[in-house]
């Protein structure tokens, strides 16, 4: 799929960066194809996005930063982007963290800081947490990597049996509402197409429907436990330079999540953005960029 990027004038204006693979492999199983954004040279930044996006949500994070004497890693999760979308392929939370930690090991990567958003922030802070000898800084943005019984309906709904997985795969009912209800300002068309490109059909958004599906509200829940796991791990990280920057209306990630982190790093820098909903890096782009970047210095 990233050969036709050149022939959509649209979205190679955007996203004009050159695409890297990593195959990883478990075992017995097939191995699969992981596409990450790999631009500029000096510190680390290593940026995760969530669902339903997938790098072109940093792409000016990736500029902003390139053009600042950073070294930028960007990763599309399995099932994300212009990654490989196995239908079996085992989508929990636990097997995304070592996706990840098998790139920083492809690409020989020992220290990092660290962009997190949506779900990214569950898998990045599982990354940290399991070795935070290797993690500078890290910006958190509308974000969570705790347990919460809360969750909008809208999300919930998505969650039925059978119902919720056929209305994402076969009508793109997650990320195509996603372009207009996780921004307050309309995004431009193209923009949207951007989003949208890597979620074309059924297959392409079985990601889409399993990370939906892998939030854990239960304990019986296959992630319930990695999921715990992690958020007893977090104030080990509390050391750490932490940025807390949030969208104040977004309609998932509310500012009860952003409470909940300002007591796990009470120390953290905090910063809220009013009129800005969940797609902060959309909203609110220069504001947040420099708002990193004085993390980050």
């Amino acid at each position: 799929m990233n050969a036709l990027i050149d022939e959509l004038p649209f979205l190679k204006e955007a996203y004009p960066f050159k695409s890297h693979f990593c195959d990883l492999s478990y075992g017995n199983e097939r191995s699969v194809k992981l596409h990450y954004l790999d631009e500029g040279t000096g510190p680390i930044i290593l940026m995760l996005h969530g669902n339903p996006t997938w790098s072109f949500y940093f792409r000016n994070c990736v500029h902003y930063f390139k053009a600042k004497g950073y070294r930028c890693i960007v990763p599309d999760h399995i099932g994300c982007g212009l990654s490989d979308k196995p239908q079996d392929y085992n989508y929990t939370l636990e097997r995304r963290i070592q996706d990840i930690q098998q790139l920083l090991e492809h690409l020989n990567i020992e220290r990092f800081n660290l962009i997190v958003h949506d779900w990214g922030g569950a898998i990045g802070m599982g990354v940290a947490s399991g070795n935070p000898e290797s993690v500078q800084k890290i910006a958190i943005l509308n974000s969570a990597s705790y347990l919460s019984k809360w969750m909008p309906w809208r999300i919930a709904f998505l969650r039925i049996e059978k119902i919720g997985a056929f209305l994402i795969r076969a009508f793109n009912l997650f990320a195509w509402p996603a372009v207009f209800m996780s921004v307050c300002k309309p995004l431009d068309k193209n923009i949207q197409k951007g989003f949208l490109y890597p979620y074309q059909n059924w297959n392409d958004r079985i990601a889409v429907a399993r990370f939906v599906k892998d939030i854990p509200m239960s304990q019986s829940h296959p992630s319930y436990n990695c999921l715990e796991n992690i958020e007893k791990k977090l104030p080990n990280l509390g050391e750490k330079k932490i940025g807390l920057f949030w969208g104040e209306r977004d309609f998932c990630f509310n500012q009860k999540f952003f409470q909940h982190w300002t007591k796990i790093f009470p120390n953290a820098l905090q910063k809220t953005f009013p009129n800005v909903g969940h797609y902060i890096l959309e909203d609110a782009t220069n504001e947040v960029l420099d708002e990193i970047k004085a993390l980050f210095q």
